[in-house]
Protein backbone atom coordinates (compact mmCIF):
# COMPACT_ATOMS: atom_id res chain seq x y z
CA UNK A 1 0.00 0.00 0.00
CA UNK A 2 1.63 3.08 -0.95
CA UNK A 3 2.39 5.84 1.71
CA UNK A 4 2.30 9.30 -1.31
CA UNK A 5 -1.59 10.17 -0.79
CA UNK A 6 -3.31 13.79 -2.48
CA UNK A 7 -1.37 16.77 -2.88
CA UNK A 8 -2.91 19.16 -1.23
CA UNK A 9 -1.98 22.99 0.38
CA UNK A 10 -0.43 23.95 3.93
CA UNK A 11 -2.75 23.94 6.15
CA UNK A 12 -5.74 22.36 4.24
CA UNK A 13 -6.66 19.54 7.23
CA UNK A 14 -6.89 22.58 9.43
CA UNK A 15 -9.03 24.54 7.86
CA UNK A 16 -11.07 21.43 6.14
CA UNK A 17 -12.18 20.29 10.60
CA UNK A 18 -12.48 24.02 11.67
CA UNK A 19 -14.64 24.24 8.51
CA UNK A 20 -16.67 21.38 9.52
CA UNK A 21 -16.76 22.25 12.74
CA UNK A 22 -17.96 25.70 12.66
CA UNK A 23 -21.06 24.66 10.27
CA UNK A 24 -22.15 21.44 12.30
CA UNK A 25 -22.70 23.78 15.53
CA UNK A 26 -26.13 24.78 14.25
CA UNK A 27 -27.42 22.31 11.74
CA UNK A 28 -29.85 20.27 12.80
CA UNK A 29 -29.56 16.38 13.63
CA UNK A 30 -30.35 15.09 9.96
CA UNK A 31 -28.03 17.55 8.36
CA UNK A 32 -24.88 16.16 9.57
CA UNK A 33 -24.35 13.01 8.13
CA UNK A 34 -24.57 14.76 4.49
CA UNK A 35 -22.53 17.49 5.52
CA UNK A 36 -19.70 15.01 6.58
CA UNK A 37 -20.34 13.29 3.48
CA UNK A 38 -19.53 16.53 1.68
CA UNK A 39 -16.52 17.77 3.40
CA UNK A 40 -14.99 14.10 2.96
CA UNK A 41 -15.81 14.67 -0.58
CA UNK A 42 -12.98 17.84 -0.53
CA UNK A 43 -10.35 15.64 0.58
CA UNK A 44 -11.10 13.06 -2.39
CA UNK A 45 -13.30 10.81 -0.14
CA UNK A 46 -16.05 9.31 -1.84
CA UNK A 47 -18.76 6.43 -1.26
CA UNK A 48 -18.93 7.61 2.78
CA UNK A 49 -20.68 5.44 5.00
CA UNK A 50 -21.27 6.28 8.75
CA UNK A 51 -22.13 2.81 10.40
CA UNK A 52 -23.63 2.40 13.79
CA UNK A 53 -23.26 -0.84 16.24
CA UNK A 54 -26.90 -2.14 16.84
CA UNK A 55 -27.90 -2.89 20.36
CA UNK A 56 -27.32 -6.46 20.05
CA UNK A 57 -23.79 -5.69 19.12
CA UNK A 58 -24.08 -8.24 16.34
CA UNK A 59 -24.20 -5.45 13.14
CA UNK A 60 -22.81 -2.14 12.41
CA UNK A 61 -26.10 -0.66 10.43
CA UNK A 62 -25.62 2.06 7.80
CA UNK A 63 -27.12 6.14 9.23
CA UNK A 64 -29.77 6.81 6.11
CA UNK A 65 -28.82 10.49 4.25
CA UNK A 66 -28.47 12.38 1.65
CA UNK A 67 -25.00 11.89 -0.06
CA UNK A 68 -24.37 8.79 1.81
CA UNK A 69 -23.45 5.40 0.67
CA UNK A 70 -25.88 2.92 2.36
CA UNK A 71 -25.29 -0.51 2.29
CA UNK A 72 -25.85 -3.59 3.97
CA UNK A 73 -25.27 -3.95 7.58
CA UNK A 74 -21.93 -5.46 8.54
CA UNK A 75 -21.34 -8.02 10.51
CA UNK A 76 -19.53 -7.13 14.11
CA UNK A 77 -17.34 -10.56 13.63
CA UNK A 78 -15.58 -10.76 9.91
CA UNK A 79 -16.03 -7.77 8.05
CA UNK A 80 -13.31 -4.52 7.91
CA UNK A 81 -15.94 -2.68 9.46
CA UNK A 82 -16.24 -5.13 12.57
CA UNK A 83 -11.91 -5.14 13.20
CA UNK A 84 -12.32 -1.49 12.75
CA UNK A 85 -14.83 -0.61 15.38
CA UNK A 86 -14.09 -4.10 17.92
CA UNK A 87 -10.06 -3.03 17.62
CA UNK A 88 -10.87 0.85 17.89
CA UNK A 89 -7.98 1.16 14.83
CA UNK A 90 -8.09 2.27 11.00
CA UNK A 91 -8.47 -0.94 8.60
CA UNK A 92 -7.64 -0.36 4.88
CA UNK A 93 -8.56 -2.63 2.05
CA UNK A 94 -7.20 -2.10 -1.43
CA UNK A 95 -9.91 -2.02 -3.44
CA UNK A 96 -9.57 -4.34 -6.95
CA UNK A 97 -10.95 -1.40 -9.18
CA UNK A 98 -8.08 0.91 -7.51
CA UNK A 99 -8.36 3.15 -4.31
CA UNK A 100 -8.32 1.99 -0.80
CA UNK A 101 -11.49 1.51 1.37
CA UNK A 102 -11.06 3.12 4.58
CA UNK A 103 -12.62 1.80 7.82
CA UNK A 104 -12.13 4.42 10.74
CA UNK A 105 -13.30 3.91 14.36
CA UNK A 106 -15.69 6.85 15.62
CA UNK A 107 -14.42 7.05 19.19
CA UNK A 108 -15.97 9.75 22.01
CA UNK A 109 -13.11 9.16 24.25
CA UNK A 110 -12.76 5.40 24.46
CA UNK A 111 -16.37 4.70 23.70
CA UNK A 112 -16.99 3.31 20.39
CA UNK A 113 -19.57 5.24 18.36
CA UNK A 114 -18.83 3.33 15.13
CA UNK A 115 -17.47 3.44 12.02
CA UNK A 116 -17.04 5.90 9.08
CA UNK A 117 -16.41 4.32 5.67
CA UNK A 118 -14.49 5.81 2.79
CA UNK A 119 -12.89 5.65 -0.49
CA UNK A 120 -9.45 7.20 -1.39
CA UNK A 121 -7.75 7.24 -4.39
CA UNK A 122 -4.43 6.59 -2.76
CA UNK A 123 -3.76 6.85 1.00
CA UNK A 124 -0.55 8.64 2.37
CA UNK A 125 0.64 9.53 6.28
CA UNK A 126 -0.79 12.89 6.42
CA UNK A 127 -3.80 11.74 4.66
CA UNK A 128 -4.08 8.62 7.87
CA UNK A 129 -3.57 11.79 10.57
CA UNK A 130 -5.80 13.81 8.87
CA UNK A 131 -8.87 11.11 8.72
CA UNK A 132 -7.86 10.42 12.34
CA UNK A 133 -8.48 13.62 13.53
CA UNK A 134 -11.86 13.94 11.25
CA UNK A 135 -13.28 10.69 12.50
CA UNK A 136 -12.65 11.96 16.17
CA UNK A 137 -14.54 15.09 15.34
CA UNK A 138 -17.58 13.12 13.55
CA UNK A 139 -17.71 10.62 16.71
CA UNK A 140 -17.90 13.83 18.76
CA UNK A 141 -20.59 15.96 16.56
CA UNK A 142 -22.61 12.49 16.49
CA UNK A 143 -22.23 11.86 20.47
CA UNK A 144 -23.71 15.52 20.72
CA UNK A 145 -26.67 15.55 18.05
CA UNK A 146 -27.52 12.15 19.48
CA UNK A 147 -28.77 13.71 23.16
CA UNK A 148 -32.01 15.76 21.28
CA UNK A 149 -32.53 13.13 18.32
CA UNK A 150 -34.23 9.96 17.51
CA UNK A 151 -32.48 9.23 14.54
CA UNK A 152 -29.21 7.41 15.24
CA UNK A 153 -31.71 5.50 17.98
CA UNK A 154 -33.99 4.30 15.16
CA UNK A 155 -30.68 3.56 13.04
CA UNK A 156 -29.31 1.28 15.53
CA UNK A 157 -32.69 -0.32 16.75
CA UNK A 158 -33.51 -3.90 14.49
CA UNK A 159 -36.32 -4.90 16.10
CA UNK A 160 -38.99 -3.50 18.04
CA UNK A 161 -37.80 -2.86 21.77
CA UNK A 162 -39.95 -2.54 24.76
CA UNK A 163 -40.82 0.06 27.23
CA UNK A 164 -38.46 -1.14 29.68
CA UNK A 165 -35.63 -1.83 27.56
CA UNK A 166 -35.82 1.80 26.53
CA UNK A 167 -35.76 2.51 30.18
CA UNK A 168 -32.67 0.68 30.32
CA UNK A 169 -31.03 1.80 27.78
CA UNK A 170 -31.63 5.25 28.63
CA UNK A 171 -30.08 4.83 32.28
CA UNK A 172 -26.99 3.47 31.02
CA UNK A 173 -23.67 5.27 31.15
CA UNK A 174 -21.48 4.20 27.95
CA UNK A 175 -20.81 0.38 27.58
CA UNK A 176 -17.35 1.06 26.98
CA UNK A 177 -14.09 3.10 29.00
CA UNK A 178 -10.71 3.21 28.69
CA UNK A 179 -7.69 4.99 30.48
CA UNK A 180 -4.12 3.85 30.07
CA UNK A 181 -5.17 2.16 33.91
CA UNK A 182 -8.24 0.51 33.48
CA UNK A 183 -11.16 -0.41 31.09
CA UNK A 184 -14.52 -1.54 31.49
CA UNK A 185 -17.54 -2.42 29.48
CA UNK A 186 -21.03 -3.81 29.36
CA UNK A 187 -23.19 -5.51 27.76
CA UNK A 188 -27.13 -5.93 28.17
CA UNK A 189 -29.54 -9.18 27.04
CA UNK A 190 -32.07 -9.57 25.80
CA UNK A 191 -30.99 -6.07 23.89
CA UNK A 192 -34.67 -5.38 23.40
CA UNK A 193 -36.73 -6.65 26.11
CA UNK A 194 -34.17 -6.04 29.18
CA UNK A 195 -36.04 -5.01 32.60
CA UNK A 196 -34.20 -5.17 35.46
CA UNK A 197 -30.73 -5.23 35.06
CA UNK A 198 -28.26 -2.52 35.15
CA UNK A 199 -25.05 -1.47 35.04
CA UNK A 200 -23.46 1.74 36.31
CA UNK A 201 -19.63 3.13 37.00
CA UNK A 202 -17.64 6.24 36.87
CA UNK A 203 -13.94 7.72 37.84
CA UNK A 204 -13.42 9.88 39.65
CA UNK A 205 -9.98 10.67 40.53
CA UNK A 206 -8.46 7.34 41.25
CA UNK A 207 -11.09 5.36 42.19
CA UNK A 208 -13.50 3.82 39.42
CA UNK A 209 -16.42 3.22 41.60
CA UNK A 210 -18.77 -0.04 40.07
CA UNK A 211 -22.67 -0.62 40.52
CA UNK A 212 -24.12 -4.05 39.06
CA UNK A 213 -27.78 -4.58 39.88
CA UNK A 214 -30.95 -7.03 38.93
CA UNK A 215 -33.79 -5.95 39.83
CA UNK A 216 -36.63 -8.71 40.88
CA UNK A 217 -39.53 -9.46 38.57
CA UNK A 218 -40.09 -8.32 34.78
CA UNK A 219 -41.28 -5.70 32.57
CA UNK A 220 -41.90 -2.23 33.97
CA UNK A 221 -41.93 -3.00 37.21
CA UNK A 222 -38.47 -4.08 37.20
CA UNK A 223 -37.33 -1.30 34.93
CA UNK A 224 -38.72 0.90 37.63
CA UNK A 225 -37.09 -0.50 40.57
CA UNK A 226 -33.82 -0.49 38.59
CA UNK A 227 -34.08 3.30 37.81
CA UNK A 228 -34.73 4.25 41.48
CA UNK A 229 -31.87 2.09 42.23
CA UNK A 230 -29.21 3.46 40.14
CA UNK A 231 -30.60 6.45 40.93
CA UNK A 232 -30.27 6.21 44.59
CA UNK A 233 -26.65 4.94 44.10
CA UNK A 234 -25.72 8.09 41.70
CA UNK A 235 -26.91 10.33 44.79
CA UNK A 236 -24.79 8.24 47.16
CA UNK A 237 -21.70 8.52 44.88
CA UNK A 238 -21.86 11.96 43.91
CA UNK A 239 -22.07 12.94 47.67
CA UNK A 240 -18.84 10.68 48.35
CA UNK A 241 -19.89 8.27 50.53
CA UNK A 242 -17.97 5.02 51.21
CA UNK A 243 -19.49 1.41 50.19
CA UNK A 244 -21.50 0.61 53.00
CA UNK A 245 -23.38 4.01 52.93
CA UNK A 246 -23.86 3.76 49.06
CA UNK A 247 -25.79 0.32 50.20
CA UNK A 248 -27.83 2.19 52.85
CA UNK A 249 -28.86 4.63 50.68
CA UNK A 250 -30.61 2.14 47.77
CA UNK A 251 -31.44 0.35 50.66
CA UNK A 252 -33.87 2.83 51.94
CA UNK A 253 -35.01 4.19 48.84
CA UNK A 254 -36.28 0.78 47.57
CA UNK A 255 -37.84 -0.17 50.87
CA UNK A 256 -39.36 3.29 51.34
CA UNK A 257 -40.64 2.85 47.55
CA UNK A 258 -41.85 -0.27 47.33
CA UNK A 259 -42.10 -2.10 50.92
CA UNK A 260 -40.43 -4.73 52.33
CA UNK A 261 -41.57 -7.42 49.41
CA UNK A 262 -39.40 -5.81 46.56
CA UNK A 263 -35.75 -5.99 46.39
CA UNK A 264 -32.50 -5.74 44.20
CA UNK A 265 -29.92 -7.83 44.13
CA UNK A 266 -26.41 -5.69 43.77
CA UNK A 267 -22.58 -5.79 43.23
CA UNK A 268 -20.98 -2.92 44.95
CA UNK A 269 -16.99 -2.11 44.02
CA UNK A 270 -14.39 0.56 44.62
CA UNK A 271 -11.12 -0.17 42.59
CA UNK A 272 -8.22 2.04 43.11
CA UNK A 273 -7.18 2.19 39.74
CA UNK A 274 -3.27 3.26 41.25
CA UNK A 275 -3.02 0.68 43.25
CA UNK A 276 -5.30 -2.14 42.20
CA UNK A 277 -6.84 -2.46 45.52
CA UNK A 278 -10.54 -3.51 45.15
CA UNK A 279 -13.38 -3.05 47.52
CA UNK A 280 -16.10 -5.49 46.99
CA UNK A 281 -19.75 -4.92 49.04
CA UNK A 282 -22.38 -8.17 47.42
CA UNK A 283 -26.01 -8.01 48.36
CA UNK A 284 -27.19 -11.16 47.46
CA UNK A 285 -25.34 -11.28 43.52
CA UNK A 286 -23.31 -13.88 42.28
CA UNK A 287 -19.76 -13.24 43.31
CA UNK A 288 -17.84 -12.06 40.25
CA UNK A 289 -15.10 -14.00 38.66
CA UNK A 290 -11.34 -13.35 39.07
CA UNK A 291 -9.54 -14.07 35.88
CA UNK A 292 -6.19 -13.66 35.32
CA UNK A 293 -3.90 -14.57 32.48
CA UNK A 294 -7.02 -15.83 30.53
CA UNK A 295 -7.96 -18.42 32.89
CA UNK A 296 -10.67 -17.88 35.60
CA UNK A 297 -8.56 -18.25 38.93
CA UNK A 298 -11.48 -17.61 41.97
CA UNK A 299 -14.47 -15.98 42.72
CA UNK A 300 -14.25 -12.84 44.83
CA UNK A 301 -16.06 -13.58 47.64
CA UNK A 302 -17.60 -11.16 50.66
CA UNK A 303 -19.22 -11.47 53.17
CA UNK A 304 -23.11 -11.89 51.80
CA UNK A 305 -25.31 -9.26 53.09
CA UNK A 306 -29.30 -8.93 52.51
CA UNK A 307 -30.45 -7.78 48.58
CA UNK A 308 -31.16 -4.07 48.70
CA UNK A 309 -34.59 -3.26 49.75
CA UNK A 310 -34.80 -5.71 52.76
CA UNK A 311 -33.44 -3.79 55.31
CA UNK A 312 -29.65 -5.63 56.00
CA UNK A 313 -27.41 -4.31 58.30
CA UNK A 314 -23.93 -2.69 57.19
CA UNK A 315 -22.29 -4.67 55.15
CA UNK A 316 -19.04 -5.97 55.49
CA UNK A 317 -16.61 -4.97 53.21
CA UNK A 318 -14.37 -7.43 51.63
CA UNK A 319 -10.72 -6.17 50.17
CA UNK A 320 -9.07 -8.00 47.66
CA UNK A 321 -5.57 -6.83 45.33
CA UNK A 322 -5.35 -7.34 41.78
CA UNK A 323 -2.41 -8.00 39.68
CA UNK A 324 -1.50 -5.99 36.63
CA UNK A 325 -3.94 -7.48 33.52
CA UNK A 326 -6.30 -9.05 36.28
CA UNK A 327 -9.78 -8.95 34.85
CA UNK A 328 -13.35 -9.01 37.21
CA UNK A 329 -16.21 -10.50 35.47
CA UNK A 330 -19.73 -9.69 37.06
CA UNK A 331 -22.86 -11.11 35.84
CA UNK A 332 -26.56 -11.42 36.75
CA UNK A 333 -28.35 -14.66 37.57
CA UNK A 334 -29.49 -14.59 34.12
CA UNK A 335 -26.60 -16.07 32.89
CA UNK A 336 -26.49 -18.84 35.29
CA UNK A 337 -30.49 -20.11 35.87
CA UNK A 338 -31.55 -19.86 32.44
CA UNK A 339 -32.18 -23.49 31.62
CA UNK A 340 -30.26 -25.43 29.17
CA UNK A 341 -30.76 -28.52 26.88
CA UNK A 342 -31.89 -31.14 28.96
CA UNK A 343 -33.72 -29.31 31.16
CA UNK A 344 -30.27 -28.69 34.01
CA UNK A 345 -29.84 -25.16 34.50
CA UNK A 346 -26.77 -23.61 33.22
CA UNK A 347 -24.73 -23.32 35.90
CA UNK A 348 -21.33 -20.95 37.06
CA UNK A 349 -19.14 -24.44 35.95
CA UNK A 350 -20.41 -23.89 32.57
CA UNK A 351 -19.75 -20.08 32.55
CA UNK A 352 -16.50 -20.65 33.85
CA UNK A 353 -15.60 -23.28 31.05
CA UNK A 354 -16.82 -20.58 28.21
CA UNK A 355 -14.40 -18.29 29.54
CA UNK A 356 -11.69 -19.89 29.99
CA UNK A 357 -11.90 -21.90 26.41
CA UNK A 358 -12.65 -18.28 24.95
CA UNK A 359 -9.53 -17.46 26.41
CA UNK A 360 -7.52 -19.70 23.78
CA UNK A 361 -8.83 -17.65 20.97
CA UNK A 362 -6.87 -14.52 19.73
CA UNK A 363 -8.08 -11.69 21.92
CA UNK A 364 -9.35 -8.20 19.95
CA UNK A 365 -8.91 -6.77 23.37
CA UNK A 366 -11.57 -6.52 26.12
CA UNK A 367 -14.44 -5.43 24.64
CA UNK A 368 -14.18 -7.78 21.94
CA UNK A 369 -13.72 -10.23 24.13
CA UNK A 370 -16.70 -9.81 26.74
CA UNK A 371 -18.96 -9.04 23.50
CA UNK A 372 -17.82 -12.78 22.00
CA UNK A 373 -18.19 -14.20 25.47
CA UNK A 374 -22.01 -13.05 25.93
CA UNK A 375 -22.55 -14.05 22.50
CA UNK A 376 -21.11 -17.72 23.02
CA UNK A 377 -23.21 -17.88 26.14
CA UNK A 378 -26.52 -17.05 24.40
CA UNK A 379 -25.53 -19.80 22.05
CA UNK A 380 -24.78 -22.37 24.74
CA UNK A 381 -28.11 -21.84 26.21
CA UNK A 382 -29.45 -22.48 23.08
CA UNK A 383 -30.56 -19.39 22.06
CA UNK A 384 -32.70 -18.93 25.09
CA UNK A 385 -32.50 -16.22 27.33
CA UNK A 386 -35.92 -15.89 29.21
CA UNK A 387 -34.08 -13.72 31.94
CA UNK A 388 -32.25 -10.47 31.81
CA UNK A 389 -28.55 -11.58 31.50
CA UNK A 390 -25.84 -9.02 31.71
CA UNK A 391 -22.22 -8.92 31.76
CA UNK A 392 -20.02 -6.56 33.05
CA UNK A 393 -16.15 -6.62 33.06
CA UNK A 394 -13.20 -4.71 34.18
CA UNK A 395 -9.38 -4.72 33.40
CA UNK A 396 -6.64 -3.31 35.70
CA UNK A 397 -4.03 -2.22 33.93
CA UNK A 398 -1.54 -1.01 36.00
CA UNK A 399 -0.42 2.57 38.33
CA UNK A 400 0.10 6.25 38.03
CA UNK A 401 3.14 5.58 36.68
CA UNK A 402 1.77 4.10 33.58
CA UNK A 403 -0.43 7.01 32.94
CA UNK A 404 2.04 9.71 33.03
CA UNK A 405 4.55 8.21 30.67
CA UNK A 406 1.68 7.56 27.95
CA UNK A 407 1.16 11.00 28.86
CA UNK A 408 4.63 11.92 27.97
Amino acid sequence: MGEQGVDRPEGFGERLLGVLLDRARLLPPQLIAPLIAEEVARIGGRKVSILLQDYAQELLVPLPGGKLHVGQPEPMADSPAGRAFLRADVVEVPQAHGGVRMYLPLLDGSDQVGVMALTLPAVGDDDRRLLRRLAGLVADMLVTKNAYTDQFFLARRREPMSVSAEIQWGLLPPLTMAVPQVQVAGILEPAYRVAGDSFDYALNDNILHVAVIDAMGHDLDAATMATIAIGAYRHARRVFVSLAEKYAFMDHAISRQFGNDHFVTAQLMHLNIATGELELVNAGHPAPLLIREGQVVRQLESATTLPVGFGGETPRIREHTLQRGDRVLCYTDGIIEERADGGETFGEERLIRCVNRLSQEPSDGMRADLRRLSHTLKKERGGRTSDDATLFMFEWRGGAADHLAVLD
